[in-house]
């Protein structure tokens, strides 16, 4: 199982003052000294936290390799193509949105057209895709048939539900979530896909998902970095790295 840590609000905490820091590229450094195995940045196209320079770096000094979310159709296509990070994670993108809010729509003719062509763009430059998409067969299906190489399954739902506390409808609304996650995962391992997930995970959330063995990565950025504030972000990765190894022994909730 490999973390892969989400660096941008780092640069969401620089951006509030338009200065030079904190700087996410000196983060990923020591999340990786804390055990990542990977970096991820999402270059949105309004450049709300993560700027240019900030992959330019992290590209020349990210020991783990650099996972680069990006939307289908925009200026950071041609930079990926350009910069060749080790993998790409196509995520729809809106401007009002405060992050993501959910996967790709590839049933929408005019979106999956546009996936289409960034995936064809990107694998014509041997780069290694993603679709981020919801836990939904068809969109799993779908992925396969654009020819990436994996998927990162949306896990905000989940989350959500996490957060409606344990009563009894509580807890069975995270069991569906759960099992939404499983399903996915297994369609997506059946089809060839490598599967990713994402979204929304936190210290006390993660280990059910990271206990489905089908998933190989976990996209983690926001619970980590706001743990870092109060511990350093060293502490931060190793502790969340041990929660997810630890998981690898148990059993996803039935």
């Amino acid at each position: 199982m490999r973390l892969h840590v989400n660096v941008d609000h780092v640069a969401t905490v620089r951006q509030a003052r338009r200065t030079d820091e904190p700087d996410p590229v000196r983060a990923a450094v020591l999340a990786e000294l804390g055990g990542a195995d990977g970096i991820t940045v999402h270059l949105r196209e309004d450049r709300r936290h993560i700027q240019d320079r900030d992959v330019d770096l992290l590209m020349q000094t990210a020991r783990t390799g650099v996972n680069l979310e990006l939307a289908a159709a925009s200026d950071v296509l041609r930079m990926a193509c350009r910069l060749k990070p080790m993998a790409a994670t196509l995520v729809p993108e809106k401007r009002e949105e405060i992050t993501t809010e959910g996967g790709l729509d590839l049933l929408d003719r005019a979106q999956r057209s546009r996936v289409a062509d960034a995936v064809k763009q990107l694998r014509d430059e041997q780069i290694r895709t993603s679709l981020f998409i919801d836990p939904i067969a068809d969109a799993v299906r779908a992925s396969a048939d654009l020819g990436v190489e994996a998927i990162e399954l949306h896990t905000g739902e989940f989350a959500e539900a996490w957060k409606q506390g344990f009563s009894p409808a509580a807890r069975a609304r995270v069991k569906e979530q759960l099992k939404r996650i499983a399903a996915a995962a297994q369609l997506a391992r059946s089809l060839g896909l490598d599967v990713h997930a994402g979204h929304g995970l936190t210290y006390e959330n993660v280990a059910p998902v990271a206990a489905i063995g089908e998933i190989e990565e976990l996209n983690i950025g926001h619970s980590i970095i706001s743990r870092a504030v109060l511990t350093g972000i060293e502490s931060a990765v190793r502790e969340m790295k041990a929660i997810i190894l630890q998981a690898r022994g148990r059993l996803p909730l039935e």
